[in-house]
């Protein structure tokens, strides 16, 4: 997906494309096993409240709001059909349509990708829409409530660095109602080896969460290096750090996410050392933009294994087949 520059688990029980260009250039891929979540595969309460935060973003025309019926149409298709996916791949038969993902971090405010909203006249055009999710295995949305779609106000600030920092910050036209504010992390910087993940939507499908990553490189200029499982409409989607539940940055770009096999396309598989890693927009870029406390490390007592064990918990109870393709040489 292009990316140019893009639980708070309980502490003692969890700690853990633009338009459609934002979707073809550069995308994401699978590290090791595949760790993509459904929200309807999440138990914790914590982790789902976190990814209630979760927005995805839409060309204003793709989104028709019925004041009578309050709710709002989207308009979707076919992963598997409109990305000429092969039948064996995850989540073939699931809706799409989002260009991007961010998160809120403000009770007005929204954050994602630079590349993802890339100027006043462009932010008018989008739609930021919370709850495009499945809550119950086998019913896809393609609708949400007209109360969780939210226009912009203003473009406050954004940067697009191809090879730094990469992001962009939203009022919302009126303050975001029924959604909880994300926290940010404002102590030290991650280092290699500490662990992350990730909620957005990849390739413009319903919310996932995928954890099972590291970081790789923390040493570049405005952005870190992991092998998160990550796509073209991952752009923009918030990073937290497991142990503390906090967000560590924006995901911006990364490498191809498919690959030719036959007639149709398959997610690459690289090993959870391999290809090129997944960039990161570090917090530390423009948290000073953001309100709130701030959220030391320091104060965390207990790093946790409840958030790997929960996905551990939810993979197994996947179907078979969707179980050996989660598991097998990603």
């Amino acid at each position: 997906m292009r990316r140019f520059a893009a639980v708070s688990a309980l502490l003692v029980l969890a700690f853990v494309a633009v338009r459609a260009s934002a979707q073809d250039a550069n995308p994401e891929v699978i590290y090791g096993d595949d760790d993509r979540l459904d929200i309807y595969q999440v138990k914790s309460a914590k982790l789902l409240e976190m990814a209630d935060a979760t927005v995805s973003l839409w060309p204003a025309s793709k989104v028709s709001v019925d004041s009578a019926k309050a709710t709002a149409k989207l308009e979707t298709e076919s992963f598997g059909e409109s990305m000429n996916m092969c039948k064996s791949e995850p989540y073939w038969d699931q809706p799409l349509g989002a260009f991007c993902s961010g998160s809120l971090v403000g009770p007005d405010l929204i954050m994602t990708a630079g590349h993802c909203v890339t100027s006043e006249s462009d932010c008018k055009e989008t739609k930021f829409v919370f709850g495009f999710g499945i809550k119950e295995a086998g019913k896809y949305p393609n609708s949400v409530a007209a109360s969780d779609v939210y226009g912009c106000g203003q473009l406050l600030g954004r940067l697009q660095e191809n090879s730094g920092a990469d992001w962009a910050l939203i009022r919302t036209d009126r303050p975001v109602a029924g959604h909880v504010p994300l926290g940010v992390a404002r102590g030290p910087e991650l280092k290699a080896g500490e662990k992350v993940f990730v909620i957005g939507h990849p390739a413009g499908l319903p919310t996932k969460v995928a954890g099972g990553a590291a970081v790789r490189d923390p040493s570049p200029n405005g952005y870190f290096v992991a092998n998160l499982d990550t796509y073209g409409g991952n752009s923009g989607s918030a990073v937290f750090n497991t142990v503390t539940g906090k967000v560590e940055g924006i995901l911006v770009r990364g490498e191809q996410d498919y690959v030719w096999q036959g007639n149709c396309r398959v997610s690459k598989k690289c090993s959870n050392d391999g290809c090129g890693g997944e960039h990161v927009t570090k917090i530390s870029s423009l948290f000073d933009k953001i309100p709130g406390p701030v959220a030391s490390r320091s104060h965390v007592q207990t790093p946790s294994e409840a958030f790997w064990s929960l996905l551990e918990r939810a993979q197994a109870q996947l179907p078979a087949d969707r179980a050996v393709q989660a598991r097998g040489g990603r």
